[in-house]
């Protein structure tokens, strides 16, 4: 008789079925030896993908906000022997990552969850390498609804010096994925010009 599955992997399984995050990591450009951070990562259903692509000569910074997220990760990262990936607890308001040191920064179905977006994306550009990109895949909906509509995404980020550089549907439904890259300089926090209703 087979083992009980884990949900969460059960729940990985119906994922990938779907198919996004083959999709989004094609759509990303990932290639061996980039640098590569998955902010929110959760229990590692991204940074597990990842990792494999990136390479040994890559690196996977995977970030979240919960201690005991953290924890189930760390011992996931261990027992699956991925020497590539590195864990640090984040803050809400402020991811921790170091400067100007990745290809791509993730943001996978958690950016509407960010209560501080100015504040969350004034530290988290720092991290990025000057011809890197953050890649946002959300929901096109309300955040009541786990969600947020591409436009406030776009104003969001733009109020930060990222201009959007490739949009698509992905994954036959209501997600999207948007790729930034950085414009312009990176204000001070009291000259950004927030967007109507945030």
């Amino acid at each position: 008789m087979a083992p009980i599955v884990n949900d969460a992997f059960s729940t990985e399984d119906a994922r990938d079925r779907l198919g996004e995050a083959e999709r989004v990591i094609h759509l990303a450009g990932i290639q061996p030896g980039m640098s590569v951070a998955d902010i929110g990562a959760g229990e590692g259903y991204y940074t597990v993908r990842l990792a494999p692509v990136v390479g040994r000569r890559g690196r996977v910074l995977a970030e979240d906000i919960v201690p005991q997220t953290i924890d189930a990760l760390g011992q996931r990262v261990h027992r699956e022997s991925l020497d590539n990936v590195a864990i640090v607890l984040g803050e809400p308001d402020n991811p921790k990552l170091p400067a100007n040191s990745f290809d791509r920064i993730f943001l996978v179905h958690m950016y509407h969850e960010v209560e501080s977006p100015y504040a969350f994306l004034w530290h988290l550009r720092e991290g990025l390498k000057p011809d890197g990109q953050i890649i946002v895949v959300d929901a096109d909906r309300a955040p009541m609804r786990h969600g947020i509509p591409p436009r406030d995404v776009k104003c969001e980020l733009g109020a930060l010096g990222l201009k959007l550089v490739h949009f698509e549907p992905i994954a036959a439904g209501e997600a999207y994925y948007a790729a930034f890259k950085i414009a312009g300089p990176r204000p001070e926090p009291d000259q950004i010009q927030p967007c109507k209703g945030s």
